[in-house]
């Protein structure tokens, strides 16, 4: 009897790679590329201003190479400090393209918390909305105690805010609770400007505590509306695994 011909993905090296689930790593020129180019899209002129950073510098190194007399080695020098000086002002500008993609979105707050590092947990839904205006309030726990951050116009988002305050404190027994407005009207944080005021706010529970906090808080419930996904187009801080605020 003539032996069956075997067509699993073992019987070929392309089959075992296919079929050993492994994922291709993803390489940190490749992560800057797609940092350039996603920052191109809203931001044309960052080409041009990256040249013009790189080419500042390596002049520079020149004219100081000159005046040393050693203009060859101060010349292979700033050739790495021209590079670094290209890539921070691609960071620069790739972080303020992808906040204003997201900038004026429904839950676009809870996005650029997202980038926050460990110490903070933030709902992935809203806890109190108004579905007919879209203003929003998001509620996160870390050692300051409780935040509550709203999205909306100045003159509806306070009475929402305090509105949530409100029914937080009667579960919190006494932990501070801080309200943060996100816009550009008087009074409010930029959207770029989120995390780091955040981030500011002095600690004043221990670990202990924010574990009970949230544990309380955590009965309120949340109202569930869609929010935009990360923002981050380099992974590097300007989706650190989908923004989850941990």
């Amino acid at each position: 009897m003539a032996r069956e011909r075997s067509t699993s993905p073992q019987s070929s090296p392309e089959g075992t790679a296919k079929g050993s689930g492994k994922v291709k790593k993803t390489r940190w020129y490749h992560q800057i590329w797609q940092a350039y180019r996603i920052t191109r899209q809203t931001d044309p002129a960052v080409t041009w201003i990256m040249l013009g950073v790189f080419v500042g510098i390596v002049t520079l190194g020149v004219v100081i190479g000159q005046v040393i007399g050693q203009p060859v080695y101060v010349l292979i020098l700033s050739v790495p400090f021209a590079v670094l000086g290209g890539m921070f002002v691609l960071a620069r500008r790739a972080e303020t393209a992808a906040y204003s993609r997201i900038e004026g979105q429904p839950g676009a707050s809870l996005a650029a918390l997202g980038t926050l590092r460990r110490g903070w947990t933030f709902t992935q839904e809203p806890v109190a909305a108004d579905p007919r205006t879209q203003d929003l309030v998001f509620r996160g726990v870390g050692r300051p105690g409780v935040v509550l951050v709203g999205e909306g116009p100045p003159h509806r988002i306070g009475k929402l805010l305090e509105a949530e305050r409100k029914r937080t404190a009667r579960v919190v027994s006494g932990a501070p609770i801080h309200l943060i407005q996100v816009g550009d009207g008087a009074g409010q944080v930029p959207l770029r400007k989120l995390p780091r005021t955040v981030t500011k706010l002095k600690g004043q529970l221990t670990k202990a505590e924010v574990a009970v906090v949230l544990r309380r808080v955590t009965s309120l419930g949340a109202a569930r509306l869609p929010v935009p996904k990360g923002i981050d187009p380099m992974r590097a801080r300007p989706d650190r695994k989908g923004m989850r605020g941990r």
